[in-house]
């Protein structure tokens, strides 16, 4: 899993300055759950990613990162991040913290899904939306991870979303 920050657009722009505190961005943590799975007969490794959460952070600050790491994963997660010092203080709280200097290759092998994901989130919003209100930031991720969790249901979502209405009638 991976923490990154993705900067989307904000409705008005101050006097700007580049980087992690720039008004034109907005903080947010990205993690994607995937876990190599081996078929040892073949030998194949599936590249599937399962499960993808995306969180508006307050801001780029250690303490907010770490805030989001503590509520958003188990004690015994293995967190991949680039070497961010924003992430030094993680280890406190997890099992482990594996860092990669970012690089063409970190991006297309170790963090690949994280960046997928940013991607297409950044795609999707500006195909969609085109102009987006910072303080919806939150529903537009949700909505986008929804979808997105949801990719490989198939002929079973439907049957889910019975299952999960007839759960709130009672």
């Amino acid at each position: 899993m991976k923490v990154i920050l993705l900067p989307t657009k904000i409705e008005k722009v101050k006097k700007n300055k580049a980087g992690k505190g720039s008004f034109k961005v907005k903080n947010t943590a990205v993690f994607a759950e995937s876990t190599p799975i081996e078929d040892f007969p073949t030998g194949v490794v599936s590249n599937h990613c399962r499960y993808f959460k995306m969180k508006v952070l307050e801001s780029h600050k250690a303490a907010s990162v770490l805030e989001v790491v503590e509520e958003s994963l188990a004690d015994t997660s293995i967190l991949f991040s680039d070497k961010s010092s924003t992430y030094s203080t993680i280890e406190k709280i997890i099992e482990g913290h594996v860092t990669f200097k970012s690089s063409k290759e970190t991006t297309s092998t170790s963090l690949r899904w994280v960046h997928i994901a940013i991607g297409n989130a950044r795609r999707c919003f500006d195909g969609i939306y085109h102009h987006m209100k910072l303080k919806y930031l939150q529903n537009y991720l949700d909505e986008f991870c929804y979808k997105l969790n949801r990719r490989y249901f198939g002929e079973k979502l439907f049957d889910r979303v019975t299952i999960a209405l007839a759960q709130n009638i009672r």
